[in-house]
């Protein structure tokens, strides 16, 4: 049979065939999940609309996670691909003070709230329209919120089991505290920076001498309340059990002997005050000190700070440091980088403050979820370090109130009289700030009037529950049996200590099994420099327009390609845009070969079995990426092959026999080219889904690729000796026609190889070998 002419008209693949193929996926309710046993359930991180752009490195990430629903629908899995959206916490309150130029406390709650979630509405909207045109292959449109009625349900519920189990207690601690955003932190929301600051050497009256304390927060002098040396440290060995004199305050003080104390450091004596640091909590436990209060709520010296009273830290250590100066008290000051603890959130130095707060017992947990973590299985392996370091560094009970309004409300009412707590029953959404007590008196004191509790709960109480959620617990049974645990858990390697670890803590104590058999952590988007991208920084590139110019096809492709799964990525724009070229190159291919009609024939040449060989090598090599959900694997190999095996030297090869007479050797040149093609569309699938269903539909099939079951080794011989053979011979080909200033068409005087003779007839068609020029 002659070639006719190519079924595929057009000469280019177009990104806006993108919205054809994603309507028809949608009409067609290709993605639906019905519940059945052993499903495969992918809990989604649900993301964060704080303002926008959306990180371009979260476009990167979610378009990875639906390759791994699509790899496992196509390895026959019946797969659970919800989609949520984080709507609670202080992202938001920040995002709407700074868009309203209004401070959360200066306004009414409920107004407050209501901005928010006019924010978060316009936000959310904009990041689905991207997560849409990324072609994720979840119900993007019927995505659920953790700001709901339902999902705040379920939190307060899982609240109040946890609190009658006695899992659940108030206290007043030293807590970490974000004077900016006004409310207490867990450890696990703080990250260290090297910041600049001054390390003071300072000189405290000992006796009739003197002993120089070195420290980086002279401002809290007057919270000083004792001072260790080393137990070895020959130069305090003689003060020891003695006091010295606190500048500035003129208070005494003990000196103590610590081993906690570095001699090397500063000056080997180290000043003790509530509080400087978490060292400085512990030491005050241990040694029995009595703590003061020297900064506020409001993040300013309170009152016993004398002079400095009513300053801000920063202020107050500028102005002791000169009157340290004054006094004849200072030796010296040097300009150092300190690691300081700040806000993730608000980048402020945290400050340690007594606060009454709910905590939730986790201590006594982390013998249990260390063994529950040893089935885990990562990808890849090497972040399953980030949790072991965390486990190893939890020592107090997890703080879980917070002094804000947007989020769930802690669920608990206090007697007005006595102050006895009224935790509620579960099954339904509760404002205490805001609603009358449920309980008509206090089973303590018989009083009658009732104060609802303010504080809302940490964000990861309600992020914590997401494979409960999105598995109907306590609403659904038997959806409930099907879905959970789940199988996986995708996310971002810097909230394995937050996210992965507080979900593991929360499901195991209510249901007392792992969330997840896998966890697959990705690493940062960068920007080319190598930094760590972000909106702070101003150094993000807006996704959205980029993947309707280029396509979310190219899109994916050089997020899949451009670095082994779990490395931090950079993102580059051109680099996107050059991968445009290999679907220009799937897309010529392709167009080339709808040009033939598929035929039906076993390979009865060595060229055809040759490729057949390399195309077996290629399945087994995206099998080993795909099933380790490491997409660069895959990514590049095909590239690889398709361009410089199949593209280059094998359909090059064949085109003579392909466009000859009718006959075996015809038709197993075209049985070949198409069974490589529809592999590697079959292949390329979950990374480019929408170039790869278009041409499966136009050239295999009325029904959708994303249908098919991944392509399996077919065990042909293995001809892998063949291939350096060819290609070098077609190279020398190529190369000597330039040099002699021929076209690739015109003839030259070339000897085929002995070990390339059952090629002889294809490389003599494909270079025009034998006739004169």
């Amino acid at each position: 049979m002659d070639k006719t002419e190519p079924k595929i008209a057009a000469k280019s693949w177009d990104p806006a065939l993108e919205g054809e193929v994603r309507k028809r996926w949608n009409s067609e309710g290709l993605y639906s999940f019905k519940p059945a046993p052993n499903s495969y359930t992918i809990d989604t991180p649900p993301p964060y609309p704080s303002g926008r752009p959306w990180h371009i490195g979260a476009a990167a990430h979610y378009s990875q996670i639906d390759m791994i629903a699509r790899t496992a629908r196509m390895a026959g899995k019946n797969v659970y691909f919800p989609l949520g959206i984080d709507r609670n916490g202080l992202p938001v309150e920040l995002y709407t003070e700074k868009k309203h130029k209004l401070r959360m406390r200066d306004i009414n709650r409920d107004e407050f709230l209501s901005l928010c979630r006019g924010t978060l509405d316009e936000l959310e909207a904009e990041m689905l329209d991207t997560m849409e045109a990324l072609g994720l292959s979840c119900n993007v449109r019927d995505c659920y919120r953790t700001d709901s009625d339902e999902y705040r349900t379920l939190t307060q519920s899982t609240f109040i089991h946890l609190w009658k189990k006695g899992l659940i207690y108030k206290a007043t601690r030293p807590n970490n505290y974000d004077w900016t955003s006004g409310t207490t932190i867990a450890d696990a929301e703080i990250s260290y920076e090297e910041l600049p600051t001054k390390l003071v050497h300072m000189k405290f009256t000992a006796g009739t001498g003197q002993i120089t304390i070195a420290s980086t927060r002279p401002e809290l002098l007057c919270a000083c309340r004792a001072v260790i040396v080393c137990e070895d440290d020959e130069r305090y060995s003689g003060l020891v059990g003695s006091e010295v004199t606190v500048p500035v305050y003129g208070n005494k003080v003990p000196v103590l002997a610590h081993p906690s104390v570095k001699r090397d450091f500063g000056s080997g004596a180290v000043m003790v005050c509530s509080y400087g640091d978490q060292n400085d909590v512990a030491l005050f436990r241990e040694l029995g000190l009595s703590e003061v209060a020297a900064i506020g709520l409001d993040g300013r010296m309170t009152g016993i700070a004398g002079a400095y009273t009513g300053l801000r830290p920063k202020q107050a250590r500028e102005k002791i440091i000169h009157d340290l100066e004054e006094g004849g008290h200072l030796e010296k000051v040097e300009d150092i980088l300190h690691r300081t603890p700040v806000s993730e959130r608000s980048r402020t130095p945290i400050e340690i403050i007594p606060m009454e707060e709910y905590y939730l017992k986790q201590v006594d947990s982390i013998p249990r979820i260390r063994e529950l973590s040893k089935d885990l299985q990562f990808h890849p392996p090497m972040h399953r370090q980030i949790l072991e370091n965390w486990l190893d560094s939890v020592s107090m009970d997890w703080p879980i109130s917070r002094r804000r309004y947007y989020g769930t409300e802690i669920p608990v009412w206090h007697c007005a009289s006595c102050s006895e707590p009224y935790v509620p029953e579960p099954g339904r959404y509760y404002r205490p700030w805001m609603e009358q007590c449920p309980a008509d008196s206090c089973a303590s004191c018989g009083g009658t009037k009732f104060e609802g509790e303010q504080r809302i709960f940490d964000t990861w109480m309600d992020s914590s529950v997401s494979p409960l959620f999105i598995s109907k617990y306590g609403k659904d049974d038997k959806f409930f049996e099907s879905t959970y645990p789940a199988g996986l858990r995708p996310q971002a390697k810097d909230i394995v200590r937050t996210w992965l670890y507080y979900t593991m803590l929360r499901c195991d104590q209510l249901t007392g099994k792992r969330p997840w058999s896998e966890a697959w952590i990705m690493g940062y988007g960068l920007d080319e420099r190598g930094q760590k991208m972000s909106k702070r920084a101003g150094n993000s590139i807006d996704p959205l327009p980029l993947v309707k110019r280029i396509g979310a096809d190219a899109f994916r492709l050089w997020s899949a390609g451009e670095v082994s799964h779990g490395h931090d990525f950079r993102c580059n724009e051109d680099m996107m845009v050059s991968t445009k070229k290999f679907l220009s190159k799937l897309w010529n291919v392709s167009r080339f070969l709808s040009g033939f009609s598929s035929a039906d024939a076993e390979p009865s040449a060595e060229p055809d079995r040759w490729i057949l060989s390399e195309l077996d090598k290629l399945v087994s090599k995206c099998q080993e990426g795909y099933e380790k959900y490491d997409f660069f694997v895959p990514a590049v190999a095909i590239r690889e092959f398709t361009w410089n095996i199949f593209a280059a030297h094998y359909i090059e090869l064949v085109k003579g026999r392909a466009y000859g007479d009718p006959g075996p050797g015809r038709d197993s040149a075209i049985s070949t080219l198409h069974r490589v093609l529809s592999t590697i569309l079959l292949l390329l699938a979950p990374i480019t889904p929408f170039i790869t269903d278009y041409l499966w539909r136009e050239l295999y099939s009325k029904d959708s690729i994303h249908l098919e079951s991944a392509p399996r080794p077919s065990g042909a011989p293995d001809m892998s000796s063949i291939t350096e053979q060819l290609t070098a011979f077609n190279s020398t080909i190529w190369n000597k026609k330039k040099e002699l200033g021929l076209s690739l068409k015109d003839s030259v005087e070339a000897e085929v190889p002995a070990g390339l003779s059952g090629f002889a007839s294809d490389l003599c068609s494909m270079h025009n070998i034998g006739e004169k020029p």
